[in-house]
C-alpha cells in the first residue's frame, strides 16, 4: 500500500501527543495555583477583555512567578502551533505584566518556540495528513504551482505582480470548491430541518 493511500496513524498520535502535553503544563499550573474564581481566565479578543485579565494576573505574577510564566508560554505557544488568533494580545499582556524588556524577551521566546512547533508539527503531521485526506487536490495544486514556478528565471520574477496573481488564482482555484461543498452542505441541512417540521 502507499504511504498517500493510509491514513497516518503515527502523525495522528503525535498530534494527540502534543495537544496531551499542552493540556498537562496547563492543568499543572492550574492545579499550582491557590483556590479562587478563575471566570477571568479565558483568551482575550479585545482590548477590555485583555485590562480585565491584567489586573486579575497583576496580583499572581509576584507571589506565583514561575506558574505565571509557564502557564503563560504553554498558551502563547499552543496557540502559535495551531494558528490560534489572539496572540496580539497575548503579546500587550506580557509586556503589560513583566514590563517592557522581560515582555518583549518572552513574546520572542515564545513566538520562536511556537512558529518552530507549527513547523515541524505541519512538516510531521500535516504534509501525511494532507496527502491521506485530498491526495488528487494536493497533487493537482502541486503541478499547477509547480508549472506557474517553472517560468520563474531569477529571484526578482518572484516579486513580479503578475507572477504573484497566478500562484493567488491557483490557490483561489484550488480551495474554491471545497468551499462551495462546504456551503452547499450547510445549506442543505437547514431545508431538511424545515422539510422534517412541516412533515
Amino acid at each position: 500500500m502507499a504511504r498517500e493511500d493510509r491514513f497516518p496513524v503515527w502523525e495522528a498520535a503525535l498530534l494527540a501527543a502534543v495537544a496531551a502535553v499542552f493540556a498537562a503544563a496547563l492543568a499543572g499550573v492550574y492545579v499550582s495555583m491557590p483556590h479562587s474564581d478563575y471566570s477571568f481566565l479565558k483568551l482575550p479578543h479585545n482590548l477590555q477583555e485583555l485590562q480585565v485579565l491584567k489586573d486579575h494576573l497583576e496580583g499572581y505574577v509576584s507571589d506565583y512567578t514561575i506558574q505565571v510564566l509557564v502557564g503563560y508560554c504553554a498558551v502563547y505557544i499552543f496557540m502559535q502551533t495551531f494558528m490560534i488568533p489572539g496572540t496580539i494580545f497575548m503579546s500587550l499582556l506580557a509586556g503589560a505584566l513583566f514590563g517592557q524588556l522581560g515582555g518583549l524577551a518572552l513574546v520572542i521566546f515564545a513566538a520562536t518556540a511556537g512558529a518552530s512547533s507549527c513547523y515541524f508539527l505541519s512538516k510531521l503531521v500535516g504534509k501525511p495528513l494532507v496527502f491521506s485526506l485530498w491526495p488528487d487536490k494536493l497533487t493537482l495544486f502541486q503541478k499547477q504551482a509547480g508549472i506557474a514556478l517553472s517560468d520563474l528565471k531569477s529571484l526578482n520574477d518572484l516579486y513580479d505582480p503578475k507572477s504573484i496573481a497566478v500562484l493567488f488564482l491557483i490557490g483561489l482555484v484550488s480551495v474554491t470548491p471545497t468551499l462551495l461543498g462546504k456551503n452547499e452542505t450547510q445549506g442543505r441541512a437547514p431545508a431538511a430541518d424545515m422539510a422534517a417540521s412541516t412533515n
